[in-house]
């Protein structure tokens, strides 16, 4: 009892020392970040750990309050929406098949094979049809309605196949919630997530339909996003207890259904996956260097914002702020 008791003691004898080093350890990180020539795209980042922020900085006249455009890290968000509409009923779940919700505007001699493409084909990246992101996105949206002209593309794999990364496939996403729900998606977002203290979305592109953009072009601050974050780290619960995404469809979402060929990494629904500083991450992340990481097992949520400027996979940037988690990961580690 007495070596029990002293083990007692000794612990939170040295939670004080652990805090105070984690306390000073990453804004020092955060601080020296600023001098790095290869983050000079850099707007903001924000630590959080077991929900408390316990460092954030901006670069460069930059503010985590500061509107930015989220890009493709709003592919998550949408994926939320979906879960939460199959938890209200209004969607049957990841196996329901896209073509009787979308029927009128299917192409009028349709490949038969867009009747087997399923809201989790939507999801992963799996749809099967030609891609809508990178050098096809231009044309894509300069078309008349973008719903139909996604539908209208030829397969380059099987539904269910391999990945291929495409924007329209969320936007067919936000035209799916929008007609079973009978209002926007952006509406949706204010009604389901609106009671998560701090998240916010601000301005966000249509289609010429009304149809808001699934996946690109939503402008949050970076404070939202961990605010978002957090909700997916805690099991989909806000921090006063109430369930806002049911748990089951964080865990679906963070299951890893294919591989990205650009990067190798793990996709589920709307989110990546890879290790990083020996600890297993779910992550988001739009062009130009977007990102949102969740670290379960450390507790961590890290947002961290960057200019729009530049395709972030092919010049290296996105590498480097990897290697920026890495290095939170490990600070926290250490403490």
């Amino acid at each position: 009892m007495i070596k029990l008791i002293a083990a007692f003691l000794s612990f939170f004898a040295f939670l004080p020392g652990a805090i105070a080093q984690e306390a000073s350890s990453v804004p020092s990180l955060l601080e020296d970040l600023a001098a790095r020539r290869d983050l000079t795209s850099l707007k903001t980042v924000i630590i959080a750990r077991n929900g408390k922020v316990v460092a954030e900085r901006g670069y460069r006249g930059h503010a985590p309050e500061d509107s930015t455009n989220i890009k493709s890290a709003s592919k998550s968000i949408v994926s939320a929406l979906v879960g939460i509409a199959i938890d209200k009923g209004l969607l049957e779940g990841p196996d329901q098949k896209i073509a009787p919700i979308l029927k009128s505007d299917l192409p009028a001699s349709p490949d038969p094979r867009i009747n087997d493409i399923t809201i989790g084909n939507l999801l992963s990246m799996q749809a099967g049809l030609g891609r809508m992101s990178g050098p096809n996105y231009g044309r894509w949206v300069s078309s008349r309605n973008w719903v139909r002209f996604a539908l209208a593309q030829p397969f380059d794999d099987e539904p269910g196949g391999r990945m291929l990364y495409s924007t329209a496939s969320t936007h067919l996403l936000s035209a799916i919630l929008t007609k079973v729900s009978g209002k926007s998606t952006l509406a949706l977002a204010r009604e389901w997530l609106g009671p998560v203290e701090g998240f916010r979305i601000g301005a966000w592109e249509r289609d010429p339909q009304g149809i808001y953009l699934g996946g690109n072009q939503m402008a949050m601050s970076a404070r939202s996003l961990l605010a978002f974050g957090e909700l997916y780290r805690n099991g989909g619960k806000t921090a006063e207890g109430r369930q806002i995404i049911p748990q089951d469809w964080i865990d679906l979402s963070w299951q890893a259904r294919t591989n990205s060929r650009f990067s190798g990494d793990a996709y589920g629904y709307g989110w990546f996956a890879r290790q990083i500083g020996g600890e297993d991450v779910h992550f988001a992340w739009g062009y130009g260097g977007q990102m949102l990481y969740i670290v379960p097992s450390l507790h961590l949520t890290v947002v961290m914002t960057s200019e729009e400027s530049g395709p972030s996979a092919r010049n290296g940037y996105r590498d480097a702020l990897h290697g920026v988690m890495a290095e939170i990961v490990k600070a926290v580690q250490a403490s």
